[in-house]
């Protein structure tokens, strides 16, 4: 294993002349080959501004390279004509610009005059409201495939959101869609803006493996689309003492895809990081997983290329100083995996189990994540759509699971370790509730059998490692479940 030190410098400079052969690739798959950079020069001058003064100490990208503005606010990026856009990353204490929609709008696109230069000026404004308390909630999965599934995420899930956000109060909160916005069918993009519209907070968008145009004749060109509406494809930002990155794990390959971070995105993020003082909370939002738990549920010894990072090593390292967790969809489940320097945190879908219904093929309810922030302080919890804060399980009585005819069953969808689950029989403590992977009762009644669901009928219920369980006599009296969080909220249920 090389030292971080060889790595970052391996990182930095790449692999100088180097060819891309098969054989070296499959040999070491962690090996960053560099491609040498193509095109046109072209000289990006510019400045930062924010009340008609210059704003110094801003980072400004073209997606390669990273400079901070002078004092004066001025910077000068050496980019060239392949780069698609140079971008902000917008510094706590002010406003995230945005489009007529609300979608982020931080960036320019690079276009060059005759002599090869491009003059751009990004004016930002200072934020009403201190960003050291924000809200930052994910959705992942929109994934509409119709006019239905549209109509569904505006009348369900926009007004959950609304609601949501008028609870939190009047603190500084963006959004972020955490890919598969669309099910390929990348028409509907608009009706989704219309929706971030009617939210009222800035969003960002992050790039899925269904937000493609499938025909482009390489990776970079099938997100022409999903650039011609949200701007570039990786970039970060500041909230408080947060910093936020958003990356493309989505690599089209012509037949398929795979879940990987390309060389041009991890030089980016490399210099992007060396900007942020080290123990820093820092949140990444991408679509596939980084490795989650599925496989491990499944049986399987390590997880497929598609439903994972598999270049995920040099994340870690990059990511190894920081408090670092990273947010992600894709699988439609709820999950937490602790390990390598990161929490990863898998969230439940905004559209569940494809909307099919209004949970997740492991009993998630439709929903999206919220991540409260106080300072360096980060806490989440799981929104289920259309229902109430609180409401964190859903309950089985004895025998709803055959494998287990003498226990009831709790789904604590976004329960981890750090949660205690506490049964009760008429009010006194009989005892914590004992984790074990196991497939969610609702889940498998809704989705098995080759006709169910009926819109989707090839869901399938899924094992799920947030079922709690507990041996309960057959002639129980009134039962309460108790589920206490890692923060110390505490949420109930009882079982009728």
């Amino acid at each position: 294993m090389p030292s971080r030190r060889s790595f970052l410098r391996t990182l930095g400079l790449g692999v100088a002349g180097a060819a891309l052969h098969p054989e070296r690739v499959l040999a070491d798959p962690y090996r960053l080959v560099h491609l040498e950079r193509v095109g046109i020069p072209i000289r990006v001058r510019g400045r930062v501004v924010s009340g008609g003064r210059g704003l110094g100490g801003v980072a400004v990208s073209d997606g390669f390279d990273v400079v901070r503005t002078a004092a004066d606010g001025s910077f000068e990026l050496r980019s060239a004509s392949h780069r698609e856009f140079v971008h902000v990353s917008v510094p706590r204490g002010h406003e995230v610009p945005t489009s007529a929609t609300g979608t982020g709008a931080f960036y320019r696109r690079i276009v060059p005059d005759a002599s090869g230069r491009m003059d751009v000026e990004f004016e930002l404004r200072p934020l009403e409201v201190d960003d050291e308390r924000h809200v930052a909630l994910v959705m992942p999965d929109v994934q509409a495939q119709n006019d239905f599934e549209m109509d569904r995420y505006h009348a369900e899930t926009i007004p959950d959101v609304i609601a949501t956000l008028a609870d939190l109060g009047d603190r500084e909160a963006i959004g972020l869609s955490a890919g598969d916005i669309m099910f390929d069918d990348l028409s509907l993009y608009p009706r989704y803006e219309q929706g971030v519209a009617r939210m009222g907070i800035p969003f960002f968008q992050v790039v899925g493996n269904h937000d493609l145009d499938f025909e482009g004749e390489s990776d970079e060109a099938t997100t022409r689309t999903f650039s011609s509406h949200f701007g570039p494809r990786y970039y970060s930002l500041d909230r408080g003492q947060v910093h936020y990155v958003v990356l493309d794990d989505v690599l089209w390959h012509g037949a398929g895809y795979i879940g990987y971070l390309g060389h041009d995105q991890l030089r980016w993020l490399q210099r992007d990081l060396e900007l942020v003082e080290t123990g820093s909370p820092v949140i990444v939002v991408t679509h596939i997983p980084v490795v989650g738990t599925r496989h491990e549920r499944e049986g399987e010894r390590s997880p497929s290329d598609s439903g994972s990072i598999t270049n995920r090593e040099i994340l870690y390292r990059l990511l190894e100083r920081f408090d670092a967790h990273v947010v992600v969809g894709h699988t439609h489940e709820n999950d937490h995996r602790f390990g390598n320097g990161i929490h990863e945190h898998v969230s439940g879908t905004v559209c569940g189990a494809w909307w099919s219904g209004d949970i997740c093929g492991d009993g998630t309810p439709n929903g999206y994540s919220v991540y409260e922030v106080d300072g360096s302080e980060v806490t989440w919890r799981y929104k289920s759509t259309g229902h109430e804060a609180s409401h964190q399980m859903r309950l089985y009585a004895r025998g709803a699971d055959p494998d287990a005819p003498g226990e009831m069953v709790a789904n604590v969808w976004d329960a981890d370790d750090g949660w205690t689950v506490t049964w009760y029989e008429d009010g006194d403590r009989r005892g914590e509730m004992t984790p074990r992977t196991g497939r969610d009762p609702r889940s498998v009644a809704e989705h098995t059998g080759p006709d169910l669901p009926v819109r989707r009928s090839w869901v399938e219920p899924y094992p799920t490692a947030h079922l709690y369980r507990a041996s309960v006599p057959s002639n129980h009296g009134r039962i309460t479940v108790e589920a206490a969080d890692r923060f110390g909220r505490t949420y109930r249920a009882d079982l009728v």
